[in-house]
């Protein structure tokens, strides 16, 4: 679960709020040397300012090709190219905007709470399989899944937190 949550907190983060965060690169894939790597590989990412992110480029040869990933991901951000440096501009969040950024993130947390009930499900049928063979009492069967139960309430109340927060933090004018 507590996996779950990380990816989930890993997968918020990139998404944009008005602030420049090197994160929001990290679902961008290149397509270069005949396969396709993440942006941190190809250069240097960094945040120079508030609203600003630059890409320093280590082969001049990717420029383009990291500029046109850049157009294409959902970033809605457009790319300026000076040399071997790509700088991205975070422009202010639109309501519209916000209010889209608010649904996705909705979701993720949606998808989060799912698998955190999967490994619920997964835990109690693991507990009924140890029951049948008799490896575990009816009592300490009954105990294990409040555990569980008191374990996954806590992971998604956790979720909860976080998408509050995020949603805080994407609001925020």
């Amino acid at each position: 679960m507590d996996k779950s949550i990380s990816s989930l907190k890993k997968d918020i983060s990139t998404l944009r709020t008005g602030r420049a965060n090197t994160n929001m690169l990290d679902t961008i894939k290149v397509d270069v040397y005949g396969q396709m790597m993440p942006i941190e590989q190809l250069a240097t990412v960094s945040v120079p300012e508030a609203r600003l992110i630059s890409i320093q480029v280590w082969d001049k040869s990717n420029t383009n090709l990291i500029e046109s990933a850049i157009q294409k991901s959902e970033l809605g951000i457009n790319p300026q190219i000076d040399g071997q440096i790509i700088r991205l501009r975070i422009p202010d969040l639109t309501e519209e905007r916000r209010k889209d950024l608010i649904k996705i993130l909705k979701n993720m947390g949606e998808k989060g709470k799912v698998s955190i009930r999967n490994i619920r499900r997964e835990a109690n049928e693991e507990l009924k399989k140890k029951l049948k063979e008799k490896i575990i009492s009816e009592d300490q069967n009954k105990n294990y899944e409040k555990n569980i139960q008191k374990i996954t309430d806590s992971s998604i109340e956790n979720i909860e937190k976080i998408l509050t927060n995020k949603e805080k933090e994407i609001s925020q004018i």
